[in-house]
């Protein structure tokens, strides 16, 4: 028998070293002329030449290594499950999976570490990547994968893809950056890594359509709220609200519709009624695209609370006496003396902009006020008819109830809160002038370092992963009924120095959003006034370190999209930009006046 090739060894080498990554003893690696490829157990990586030079055996163990690494750590169950529909997006997806899997192995194993790195290379040799010369040409995949890459391993992207990088980087990392850095801590978690992946690729505008974050959501729902939207958007270019009546929106559609050129009056007659032009649709087409009502499809978003029992909902007024309130509303006006002028301006410019923002009515067939459009049939059918004219009437803009949700963490304490304070002393005081409800709320935890729910933690036997392990502490400061003169001395409790402790964001904010769902209004804002990231010690230090990172973004990413509350934010000191999608940073009490008059009239205005 004659003995082995040079190269029928190395083949033997590979398959062994698949077979021990996999612990698969029928896993075979093989040589191929054309593209590497894995199919069930079988290894196709490119034939190296007979001499094997040092730099093809890399590449060809590179793309073996890759493949068994992917056999191990990779389930096609769970990425089918999460991978979005659209090409791009898909090809990315695709990218950073395989970015994942591949540091799984870099991480551990130095000699695995070169080979994945010279089977890169080679793939990016022939990747547009490194003959792009615009950011058009860059394919977002590829940046994608080499700066996870980066993130995961800290290895630099391979000569050659410098240029095309540089192209994208920037916007990946204004846009993706914080997701990037929070797949780094969850590359162990498949389906974990996959969600926060497809955020990081919703933030990139590649995913465009409007895809749960979980699984299950029905085709009627989104059908639903395709809609809605529809319904919005012609609502807001008649009419700039949804404060009419189904009859007089009905009334107004006759008369656009006769202005494209409709012309049967009878049919115009019956939108004019208040009777659907369709009779399929039924009451369906005419539902508002924010119903007052919280939608049935709340997620939970994976996230795991050990224990609630010791948390509390508490009103401001039962942690502090009477005398103590006085004393900190003192000091807190003491820092509001140099913006007392703010306020009226300030409500004067907001009440101007609600005011302008007023929905249109008509009151139709009437004898005699501005012609209406829609009833030209009408008079070249009869034109002895009086009945043309449309007079406006005056209504006033929508109900709106609008929840401020303050940060009390421990990074707020000092100049922070004291801005915070200050901002939910204007808000309160000038959206009451204007006629517009306000919440104020705070968050916090009780204690330091887990408190109650640590200790029960432990007499448990300390279980892995028990998701959030500390106690809440959530403080009502103004009721949105309660006029603000009762409250005023609650907001001072803001002043006091032991209150600051740990902030769960996440939480947070679906209990604010919780609140003010449940309001009457027609209208809910709720805006964040915060200073960062949530930070929880005793939860981050028995689960992985994104962990409340990761549920924030996902509640974000939730009300956002699928809930009736608009959600807006303000950064102190820090940028919040990369959470919220509406949010603005300060950095001084001084920029209030003009920062919150921005956010709200941004928020009432009418495009």
């Amino acid at each position: 028998m004659a003995s082995q090739s040079p190269l029928d060894d190395l083949k033997t080498a590979l398959s062994s070293v698949a077979r021990a990554v996999t612990r698969d003893a029928e896993v075979e690696v093989g040589f191929t002329a054309d593209a590497p490829v894995q199919i069930g157990k079988a290894i196709k990586v490119p034939t190296p030449s007979r001499t094997l030079p040092r730099d093809q055996v890399a590449e060809a163990r590179g793309f073996a290594d890759g493949y068994a690494l992917r056999m191990k750590h990779h389930s096609e169950k769970v990425h089918n499950a999460a991978r979005p529909s659209e090409p791009l997006a898909a090809a990315a997806f695709d990218a950073m999976e395989r970015a994942r899997v591949e540091a799984l192995g870099a991480r551990n194993m130095a000699g695995m570490r070169a080979n994945l790195s010279a089977s890169l290379a080679m793939r990016m040799r022939s990747d547009p990547i490194s003959r792009a010369q615009a950011k058009e040409d860059v394919p977002v995949s590829s940046a994608l994968e080499l700066m996870l890459r980066e993130a995961l391993t800290g290895d630099q992207a391979p000569q050659g893809t410098e240029t095309g990088l540089s192209l994208v980087r920037e916007w990946i990392t204004k846009d993706a950056g914080g997701d990037l850095t929070a797949l780094a801590m969850l590359i162990d978690d498949q389906a974990a890594f996959a969600e926060t992946a497809k955020l990081a690729l919703r933030h990139l505008d590649l995913i465009v359509s409007d895809e749960p974050m979980e699984q299950g959501s029905e085709d009627t729902g989104e059908e639903d709220q395709t809609e809605a939207d529809e319904s919005q958007e012609e609502q807001e270019s008649e009419d700039g609200g949804s404060g009419e009546s189904q009859v007089d929106a009905r009334a107004e559609m006759a008369g656009d519709q006769s202005d494209d050129g409709e012309s049967d009056p009878d049919a115009q007659e019956m939108e004019a009624d208040g009777e659907p032009e369709m009779g399929g649709e039924g009451d369906e087409g005419m539902l508002p695209v924010r119903p007052n009502r919280l939608p049935t499809d709340v997620p939970d978003f994976n996230y795991i609370r050990f224990t609630e029992k010791h948390d509390e909902i508490i009103a401001a007024t039962e942690l502090c006496d009477a005398d103590e309130l006085t004393r900190l509303r003192a000091y807190l006006d003491q820092q509001m003396t140099h913006l007392q002028g703010a306020v009226t301006k300030l409500a004067n410019r907001l009440q101007r902009r609600l005011m302008a923002q007023q929905n249109r009515a008509w009151d139709f067939d009437q004898e005699e006020g501005q012609l209406d459009a829609a009833r030209l049939a009408r008079v070249v059918v009869s034109p002895g008819s009086s009945l043309s004219y449309k007079v406006e009437r005056d209504t006033d803009f929508r109900d709106t109830v609008v929840t401020l949700l303050i940060d009390n963490s421990g990074s707020m304490r000092g100049r922070p809160i004291s801005i915070a304070a200050i901002s939910a002393d204007i808000l309160a005081r000038t959206l009451e002038r204007c006629g517009v409800k306000t919440e104020i709320l705070g968050f916090t935890t009780r204690t330091w370092k887990g408190g109650q729910s640590r200790e029960d933690w432990l007499a448990a036997g300390h279980p892995a992963h028990p998701g959030r392990l500390n106690d809440l502490r959530h403080i009502i400061y103004k009721p949105a009924d309660e006029p603000y003169r009762r409250a005023r001395k609650s907001l001072g409790l803001m002043m006091r120095e032991g209150l600051l402790k740990e902030n769960i964001d996440g939480e947070a904010l679906m209990w604010a959003h919780h609140r003010i769902v449940g309001r009457p209004e027609e209208r809910r804002i709720l805006m964040v006034i915060s200073d960062g990231a949530p930070v929880d010690d005793s939860t981050l230090s028995v689960n992985h370190g994104a962990y409340l990172d990761q549920h924030l973004r996902q509640v974000i990413e939730w009300i956002e999209n699928r809930s009736p509350v608009e959600l807006c934010a303000i950064g102190i000191g820090h940028d919040v930009t990369r959470y919220y999608s509406r949010a603005v940073t300060i950095m001084d009490a001084e920029q209030l006046g003009g920062t919150m008059v921005e956010q709200l009239a941004g928020l009432f205005d009418i495009d």
